[in-house]
């Protein structure tokens, strides 16, 4: 796969050749890591730290929350790798520091060990020191400790001097069944194709920035198919994971559909691009292109407003009664009531909109009796009815149960544990006298 790459110095994506030389400014880096993000994890570089001179944290932070980031650039200790976790980063990339003590202290799974290579010997501090090591005997030492391994050609980097491809397979075959990412040189999709099918990842940088080509090219040089038309068969997802339907792309589409972050596919009838829910208006916000294992089908992760279906339903495969249930689909049917007052004016479910006082005294009354639940069918029936509460509380406020999840794979990511000991306050009662009527019993 590819890695894109977003170098910061002073807060600006940059771009410098084999470490040293400043040739390119990209400016603001956060448009480019929404795009970015579409075709999966990308990489942070604080430039700033690695050389000493400051940081580039805040910025950082800002990209975290807009992609899946392997952060690098800096690492020097523990306790700044498992800051960068708790924040969020998907894997630290640690150079200097890769030694086994800092390294042996860190989950081996959301470690990159970082190798700079000039003309095979391992450099560090900023790419300005040689060690005398070989790349591939250092490689060998660090395995046990980490996921992956980051090598970057120094003399190549910033210089579209193309890929070592002969060496490139060496160090494939060191890595054995650690990740290994190539940086440095990249100059073409030819070669990004190649490295794919040789089992090795492709960070670029200079290529995307310069305009030789852009993510979308990536993933188009890495496909193939074996279909009479050449079209990908492309599965839609909802956030949930839930199928929508199965559509078709062409390099055409998939360009499209990255560019623009929309759902944009080939209509084999119309032999033309098809933008999903430009005359039925129901739009699909583009999250995330994967590849399968084959390079053959591709999946289009999408945030879906409305049906997905052209017979209105939500998906292609009709509305099964497994597909009325559950947490997504009551979310739907009460943010829809809190936005619309598409719900019964005389459910409880309307009452509790219009009321933000009972709303709130509930919450506080269901946590407390699910604090006294003992049995198996108590702990089910009250958390049931925090759930509903809490699920109304939060299309009253607008909240999406998406950014709810992704709060929580975000916390999934941390580290460093807290105590969590409880507040020292008193527990909330209800001033109303309500009895916990559930959506089984309103009319929503």
């Amino acid at each position: 796969m590819i890695i894109p790459s977003i170098d910061l110095m002073d807060g600006r994506a940059v771009q410098l050749a084999q470490g040293r030389h400043h040739v390119l400014d990209a400016g603001d880096p956060l448009p480019f890591a929404e795009k970015f993000g579409r075709t999966g994890e990308i990489a942070v570089v604080d430039l700033d730290a690695a050389f000493g001179r400051g940081d580039n944290r805040e910025m950082m932070l800002e990209l975290l929350q807009l992609a899946p980031c392997r952060v690098g650039g800096g690492i020097r200790d523990v306790a700044t790798a498992r800051a960068w976790l708790d924040a969020g980063a998907t894997r630290v990339v640690i150079g200097t520091a890769a030694n086994p003590e800092v390294l042996g202290a860190l989950p081996r799974d959301r470690v990159i060990a970082a190798l700079d290579a000039y003309d095979g010997e391992v450099v560090i501090e900023g790419w300005r020191t040689g060690t005398g090591v070989r790349v591939g005997d250092r490689m060998r030492e660090l395995s046990p400790y980490v996921t992956g391994f980051l090598v970057t050609s120094v003399e190549r980097e910033g210089m579209l001097a193309g890929v070592d491809v002969a060496h490139a397979m060496e160090l494939r075959a060191i890595a054995g069944d650690r990740e290994l990412t190539i940086a440095g040189g990249v100059r073409s999709v030819e070669e990004i194709a190649e490295l794919d099918r040789l089992g090795i990842d492709a960070q670029i940088g200079m290529a995307l920035y310069s305009g030789r080509f852009t993510v979308a090219d990536a993933l188009i040089a890495m496909l193939q198919s074996d279909r009479p038309d050449g079209l990908w068969p492309t599965v839609v997802v909802d956030e949930s994971g839930a199928v929508l339907g199965l559509a078709y792309s062409n390099a055409e589409s998939l360009r499209a559909a990255i560019d623009e972050g929309r759902g944009v596919y080939w209509s084999r009838s119309r032999q033309s691009v098809w933008r999903k829910g430009e005359s039925s208006g129901n739009l699909q916000h583009l999250l995330r292109v994967e590849l399968d294992c084959d390079r053959d089908a591709i999946r289009f992760l999408v945030r879906q407003s409305n049906g997905f279906c052209h017979r209105g339903t939500r998906t292609c495969f009709g509305e099964a009664v497994w597909q009325r249930t559950g947490i997504d689909f009551l979310m739907q049917k009460l943010s829809s009531a809190a936005r619309n007052g598409s719900c019964d004016p005389d459910s409880y479910t309307a009452r509790l909109l219009g009321d933000r006082r009972l709303l709130n005294a509930k919450i506080c009354e269901e946590a407390e009796e699910l604090t006294k639940a003992v049995s198996y069918a108590e702990v089910v029936h009250e958390a049931a009815d925090v759930l509903y509460f809490t699920l109304v509380k939060m299309a009253a406020s607008g909240v999406l149960w998406q950014d709810v999840v992704k709060e929580l794979d975000r916390r999934s990511l941390r580290i460093n544990r807290r105590g969590g000991e409880a507040k020292r306050v008193e527990p909330c009662r209800s001033s109303q006298d309500e009895s916990a009527e559930m959506i089984r019993g309103s009319r929503l």
